[in-house]
């Protein structure tokens, strides 16, 4: 009996430890629980103001090679917002380093700072060596350069911006050679004005490009108000030059440039209103070469209704929304993004003349030295009766008609509001449409927005030429108007019927 028992027991407690072993094969405890435990840390949300539109999301594509342009080698602090980003080897390392523009939402009023982050041999990884503020406080102005101001082939960074006071500002650093105090750069220029700053390149000589010889330092030229006249177009030149004592840029020279003399309480309506600002700037502007006289080939047609710019130069359109306005001393500065490439982006101030001219300088989101001018760069004129060769529809005094056509691609009702409704098939579809002209060529011009298969809403711009000889028949053949020119897109004829 007892024999028996313990065999019985034997295979009890055989029995009971197979099963123990297998709870803790696929049933572990966690033994480590405490050390494994994430503790959850109260997080800081910093709200951002979201402003998308549907006409200004990015596709895929786009949006990460845009992020990819604002990625820091280096983990920026709590609280610390890229806002531009310049990648190079500025020292002629192998490695790549980086200039970061941020700000700091911690901050009130922040401005804009300026870091360096390099590539650090012992550690084996990348480190911010340095940061600096400067003058800029607004982000969405900010342009970032680096250039050899002094000829001696150092290293100057430029920080180009805007301040809360819609001042126009330079900051400009210098690569510290000797590293004194542990600080690798030092401040050349820090200048603010109400007007704009330039850099005034020069010519060097073949022995500076061959490497052999210095070249010559370039100036820095402000342009602000002359408070002693009562005229407020009338500007100063100031003039800064390097002094190679101090290592600063100076005042050199100061000259007074007479402006137009308009009717003040007008100009006074103008300046400091965006809006108002905007509605003058509305219609077509001819570019004004040196000689004084309008070159019908260059235009610029703002159009702030629909929150877009049209550029039209060497036959080429390019047409970029206008996403935001800020009033300044002269005029408006406005961003702006190409409608098609939307990585594409160009700032653009304007400067008022008169009351029939503008003075435009662009700038162009690309790593370009900041004084070198585009060519959409000089003063321009509201076009008069010459508006008419280039941007007038045929059909009325206006860009819009009001008439219901039938033909092949649907039933068409263009109204005289600028809209259209498109019945083909049952499906309806809506949108804005224009009639304009280039080269005596009539266009006409369908948007309207669709759904894509991801569920994203997407603009859609297409462009048809007209047959200008057609009696109450619109035949349009449909074309793309691009880097080419008019391409035509060897499709067939649509014939629309107009009916009552």
């Amino acid at each position: 009996m007892t024999k028996r028992f313990f065999k019985f027991a034997t295979s009890l407690v055989f029995i009971f430890c197979a099963l123990c072993i297998m709870i803790m094969v696929f049933f572990p405890l966690p033994w480590n629980a405490k050390k494994n435990r994430v503790e959850q840390q109260a997080r800081i949300i910093i709200p951002q103001e979201l402003r998308y539109r549907i006409e200004d999301m990015e596709n895929p594509a786009e949006l990460m090679a845009r992020q990819e342009s604002l990625t820091s080698k280096v983990a920026l602090a709590e609280g610390e917002v890229i806002v531009s980003v310049l990648n190079g080897s500025f020292e002629g390392s192998p490695m790549e380093s980086q200039f970061v523009a941020y700000r700091n939402l911690l901050e009130i009023e922040s401005p804009i700072y300026l870091t360096y982050i390099d590539y650090d041999v012992a550690t084996r990884g990348y480190k911010r060596l340095w940061s600096a503020p400067t003058a800029a406080t607004r982000p969405g102005t900010i342009s970032l350069y680096t250039q050899d101001l002094l000829g001696d082939r150092s290293v100057c960074v430029l920080l180009f911006g805007m301040n809360g006071l819609g001042e126009h500002t330079l900051t400009i650093f210098l690569k510290n050679p000797f590293n004194d105090n542990n600080e690798h750069f030092r401040k050349l220029a820090e200048l603010r004005i109400e007007g704009t700053i330039t850099v005034r390149e020069v010519e060097r000589t073949q022995a500076y490009q061959m490497g052999s010889s210095r070249g010559l330092t370039f100036d820095i030229a402000a342009y602000g108000r002359d408070f002693d006249s009562s005229n407020i177009l009338d500007q100063v030149e100031i003039i800064y030059a390097y002094n190679t004592g101090n290592g600063l840029y100076e005042q050199r020279s100061i000259t007074r440039i007479p402006g137009a003399q308009v009717e003040q309480r007008r100009v006074r309506e103008l300046l400091g209103n965006p809006r108002a600002f905007e509605e003058f700037v509305t219609g077509l502007w001819y570019y004004t070469t040196t000689q004084g006289t309008i070159d019908t080939q260059q235009y610029i047609y703002f159009d702030p209704a629909s929150r877009e710019i049209i550029f039209y130069g060497d036959e080429t359109q390019q047409v970029f929304i206008w996403q935001n306005s800020i009033a300044t001393r002269y005029g408006l500065y406005i961003s702006s993004q190409n409608i098609s490439v939307s990585t594409l982006r160009r700032s653009i101030d304007i400067e008022l003349e008169s009351l029939e001219s503008v003075r435009l300088r662009v700038i162009e989101d690309v790593r370009l030295r900041i004084g070198v001018s585009t060519p959409w760069d000089g003063s321009y004129r509201k076009a008069g009766p010459l508006a008419n060769q280039i941007r007038s529809p045929s059909r009325g005094k206006t860009s819009y008609i009001d008439a219901r056509y039938d033909g092949s691609m649907g039933k068409i009702n263009f109204m005289p509001n600028g809209t259209y409704e498109l019945n083909s098939g049952g499906i309806l579809k809506h949108g804005n449409y224009a009639f304009f002209l280039i080269d005596n060529q009539e266009f006409l011009e369908l948007r309207s927005t669709e759904i894509r298969q991801d569920g994203v809403s997407a603009p859609v711009r297409e462009t048809y030429l007209v047959d200008p000889d057609q009696q109450n028949t619109l035949s349009l053949l449909r074309i793309r108007i691009g880097s080419r020119g008019i391409e035509k897109l060897h499709e067939g004829a649509i014939l629309l019927t107009q009916v009552e």
